[in-house]
């Protein structure tokens, strides 16, 4: 699927951003507002079921992934993924081949139940998916008003037929440590352990990849605090090429 795709600035720095579930292109305004729009481009999908992007009749990972390398275009100078977005660029960098990729609490390990026999009966419960998206579909005042205002458009434009099959998909599926495809920088926050194991942080360094620890702030941290969050990537692209 060709994904729509917002454009924000003008500069030689070539970024794309790709949100988390419920989300879509709005939640990245604040972020690229507080960026440099004659350092960077930003080129924003919206992932399939969200935003303006269209609904499908299949929400599998391979699928977000696909339609993320069909889109974006190779060799940018960073992609970022937050949530289900950094687990959907994971996926997809061996066709992106950015000059560098960061996951911002990417989706690689959700601590949700898994392949055994009593995990698969929890996914097959009857009226589960109307209470995921109960659980799910909520905004936090610690965004902001703004940010608020932009996660309820978001909302109103996500798909609801998928959350369960996304989080199924992601909780039965982790992602197992290896050496970066790319260069790589893994962004947590202070509930960066839902999504991957403390454990785990020490096996990604010692494969090469850069871990950045961002505390005081909470999952979805370009809503919560954009300009730290720019911040941060301003640091991290610092050796971007322009």
């Amino acid at each position: 699927m060709q994904l729509h795709v917002e454009t924000h600035g003008h500069g030689p720095v070539r970024v794309g951003l790709v949100h988390g579930i419920l989300g879509s292109a709005l939640v990245w305004r604040d972020l690229v507002s507080h960026a440099d729009p004659d350092r960077y481009t930003f080129l924003v999908p919206d992932l399939r079921g969200h935003g303006e992007s269209d609904r499908a009749a299949s929400y599998t990972l391979a699928a977000f992934a696909d339609d993320l390398a069909e889109t974006l275009p190779q060799g940018l100078d960073a992609v970022v993924g937050h949530s289900l977005g950094g687990r959907v660029l994971f996926d997809a960098v061996d066709r992106l081949r950015p000059a560098r990729a960061v996951y911002l609490d990417p989706g690689f390990h959700l601590r949700a139940p898994g392949r055994s026999v009593l995990g698969q009966a929890f996914w097959a419960l009857p009226g589960l998916q109307p209470l995921l998206v109960q659980a799910y579909d909520r905004t936090d005042p610690r965004w902001g008003p703004a940010n608020v205002a932009r996660a309820e458009e978001s909302h109103r434009h996500w798909d609801r037929t998928m959350l369960r099959d996304v989080l199924r998909a992601v909780a039965t599926a982790p992602v197992a440590p290896a050496a970066p495809f790319v260069p790589s920088t893994l962004v947590l926050t202070d509930d960066g352990r839902h999504v991957v194991p403390d454990a785990e942080v020490p096996v990604y360094e010692r494969l090469g990849w850069d871990v950045e620890r961002v505390r005081g702030v909470h999952h979805d941290l370009a809503m919560e605090d954009a300009a730290r969050t720019m911040r941060l990537l301003d640091d991290v692209l610092g050796g971007a090429r322009a």
